[in-house]
């Protein structure tokens, strides 16, 4: 039951934050679980893939709202979608199979990295020139492979890649934000299929899970995050989004910052 209830609170800190600062949950969700699987005593060879795997298995079910709220809106291009599906699917599964074949120490140190020019990017406003149209079929799925490879390595939904690669392509904010939130369904789908697959029987799992992913902590976040996501965004429209984008960069530096020297 203690258990449970900090998975709760961890989903609930996690909607709060992806609501307020209006990026996915991966980049919460992945490092606080971490820490958390750290403190519960689980064993090295394991806690960091089970954390990004259960965060994939997050964004499954916490994406479905976000693709309703955006097709609705009219601000998700299928066709762009359906020509990247097949390189975030094969790109997102190949990328479990990559991080359940590395040393867990390296890939802690390539997500530190991962968070650390995140929170760069944010601080900075570093934002890729409009220069160039979309590529065809082939060029989106080769695109789709690279983004859906790295989003399913590190855990999260993919919109921290794939809306700069669409902006860079001339795409207008508000549809690439869409497609981007669309194609974090299938980049989790084909993400968390290689976790379960490739975790599957490993001898150091314990108890209640279904290969890296971690049910109850999936249970307790998905139960609790889609709700506090509506409180998180209300405060959020509130505030300025310059603070909000630095607060966000400030809270990445600090675990990116946590995960490189731990």
């Amino acid at each position: 039951m203690l258990t449970l209830l900090l998975y709760l609170g961890l989903g609930a800190v996690a909607g709060l934050l992806s609501g307020l600062f209006g990026i996915g949950g991966g980049l919460v969700i992945v490092p606080v679980l971490i820490t958390t699987f750290t403190l519960l005593g689980m064993p090295d060879t394991v806690y960091l893939h089970m954390a990004i795997g259960t965060s994939l298995a997050c964004i499954v079910f916490t994406s479905l709202s976000a693709i309703h709220t955006h097709n609705k809106r009219g601000n998700v291009d299928w066709a762009v979608v359906k020509r990247f599906l097949p390189g975030v699917l094969v790109g997102a599964y190949l990328g479990g199979l990559v991080a359940d074949r590395m040393a867990p120490a390296l890939l802690e140190n390539l997500l530190a990295f991962f968070l650390l020019a995140v929170a760069a990017k944010m601080m900075f406003g570093f934002k890729p020139n409009s220069e160039r149209s979309l590529p065809g079929p082939m060029g989106l799925t080769a695109s789709g492979g690279v983004i859906g490879g790295l989003s399913a390595m590190f855990g999260i939904g993919g919109a921290t890649l794939s809306v700069p690669y669409l902006r860079w392509c001339s795409v207008v904010m508000t549809r690439a934000v869409g497609t981007s939130a669309t194609l974090a369904l299938p980049i989790a789908l084909g993400g968390v299929s290689s976790y379960i697959i490739n975790g599957w029987g490993h001898p150091d799992l314990p108890e209640w899970t279904l290969g890296y992913v971690y049910l109850p902590a999936l249970f307790g976040i998905v139960l609790i995050s889609t709700q506090c996501v509506r409180f998180g965004a209300a405060a959020g429209a509130k505030m300025s989004q310059l603070w909000l984008q630095r607060s966000f960069a400030v809270l990445l530096l600090i675990l990116g910052l946590r995960l490189a020297l731990s």
